[in-house]
């Protein structure tokens, strides 16, 4: 026999409802804005520059975090690769003999497709910076390094990785920023016939 207990249960369901409605209004709401922000290319760097040099100077006047800094600088190298990358390795195209990036002038124009496009690479590194900036207010994220062997370490995987990913540019003939197909115009004939038109 149950003596009243069961009447909780629909209190809680309509609760947890109203909560997935509203999570779900808000995430479209933020994909709405996202979606919104796409075409505005400049403001979107603009607002990450301001951001990221907020995030400087935080680090700078605290004179710590910089284990954070270091993370945040090699995911930031790994997304600036990936954009620099085709979404399709020539190198596996080949083994597949699939169809290849353009080579020749007159090969087919194809733009360069990235493997990961710039709204994927800013919205990225922009989360990146607001989490790294939120670690800074925790002070077990504080660990007492020297920070020169951070940037030297972190110099030298930019200089490798940046390295072979030019050798594999010039390996396989690829520029990673198209700028749109090129327009050819022909040379102008002049006929004989317009050269001997008497003047009145």
């Amino acid at each position: 026999m149950n003596l009243g207990g069961g009447g909780g249960g629909a209190g809680g369901d309509l609760s947890s409802s109203a909560l997935s409605q509203w999570s779900c209004a808000v995430s479209r709401r933020y994909q709405h804005l996202l979606d919104k922000s796409t075409p505005f290319v400049l403001r979107r760097w603009i607002a990450f520059s301001a951001m990221a040099f907020i995030y400087a100077l935080r680090v700078y006047l605290l004179q710590g975090y910089y284990i954070i800094t270091y993370g945040l600088g090699i995911y930031i190298l790994q997304l600036f690769l990936l954009f620099l990358s085709p979404q399709v390795d020539p190198e596996i195209q080949q083994l597949t003999d699939g169809p290849t990036l353009p080579t020749r002038g007159s090969d087919e124009f194809r733009p360069f497709v990235r493997r990961l496009p710039e709204f994927k690479l800013w919205f990225s590194i922009t989360k990146a910076f607001c989490f790294a900036f939120v670690l800074t207010f925790f002070s077990v994220f504080d660990v007492p390094v020297f920070w020169p062997i951070l940037l030297f370490y972190w110099l030298v995987l930019f200089v490798s990785t940046m390295k072979r990913q030019i050798m594999h540019m010039i390996k396989y003939r690829y520029v990673p920023f198209s700028l749109g197909k090129q327009r050819y115009t022909g040379k102008k004939v002049t006929s004989t016939e317009d050269m001997n038109v008497p003047l009145a």
